[in-house]
């Protein structure tokens, strides 16, 4: 059910966005002075509450500072009238990846922005040592008509440095999100879709990449490429090596 609050002078036009909503946040789009945005609120049974209201100031100072073109920025946290304290950030107007599975229209480069842009959003996110919830096919939007995309819900805390569990977690979430976009794409060349399921497979199976930029190697295809010219590099000097023994052979 969507909500519809009385607008001010400086906000207008707000809207709930229940699809958006996280588990202790509401999500609006909004006009501020007429400049759409996203506001970020605490759910009403958790508003008055200090833990929480703590809670949300740190997320905004974890993520006021990442700047990033594939992660939805913030720009204020700020008191708005009926909805009490927000984190402020731009808007992304578009389609999640969820939504774009419902209606069919996950396309060959929808998937292959997510095998680019979502592993480089994430390994932004693991270079800060940014903890957040896990990245699902609901958190990353597409904006319409270019089709950008953007990671929302990125990011609670900060670490001095990252678990391993941590960066398996978001391997493993990543595959899933780009299973779920192979599942539901039609039109991609076979072997494209081979190679990039066999990745997706690897990174929620039982021996996942262990680090996002072997990931990134794998999807690029430098290791292969890299291994092939290893290869041929020793075998090259192999035979360079023979062809002296058998000139030099007394």
């Amino acid at each position: 059910m969507q909500h519809h609050i009385e607008p001010t002078e400086k906000w207008t036009e707000i809207e709930h966005l229940p699809e958006w909503d996280e588990e202790f946040y509401d999500v609006y789009t909004a006009k501020k002075f007429g400049k759409w945005v996203m506001l970020k609120t605490l759910k009403p049974e958790y508003r008055d509450k200090k833990a929480f209201r703590d809670m949300l100031e740190r997320e905004f100072e974890v993520r006021y500072n990442l700047a990033h073109s594939h992660i939805i920025m913030i720009n204020d946290l700020e008191e708005v009238p009926e909805l009490g304290l927000c984190i402020i950030t731009d808007d992304v107007y578009g389609d999640s990846l969820a939504k774009l599975i419902a209606k069919n229209e996950v396309t060959p480069e929808i998937v292959r922005k997510i095998a680019h842009d979502l592993v480089g959003a994430i390994d932004y996110l693991q270079t800060n040592h940014i903890v957040h919830y896990p990245i699902r096919r609901e958190t990353v939007i597409f904006t319409e008509k270019i089709f950008n995309l953007k990671v929302i819900d990125v990011g609670f805390d900060q670490k001095q440095a990252l678990a391993p569990t941590d960066v398996t977690d978001d391997i493993r979430a990543f595959g899933h999100v780009l299973t779920a976009a192979l599942d539901a794409c039609n039109g991609m060349a076979a072997a494209e879709q081979q190679r990039l399921r066999a990745i997706a497979d690897k990174c929620t199976g039982n021996s996942p990449y262990s680090s996002v930029q072997q990931l990134q190697l794998a999807i690029s295809g430098s290791s292969d490429r890299r291994l092939y010219i290893g290869v041929i590099g020793f075998l090259t000097v192999m035979v360079a090596i023979l062809s002296l023994i058998i000139i030099f052979r007394p």
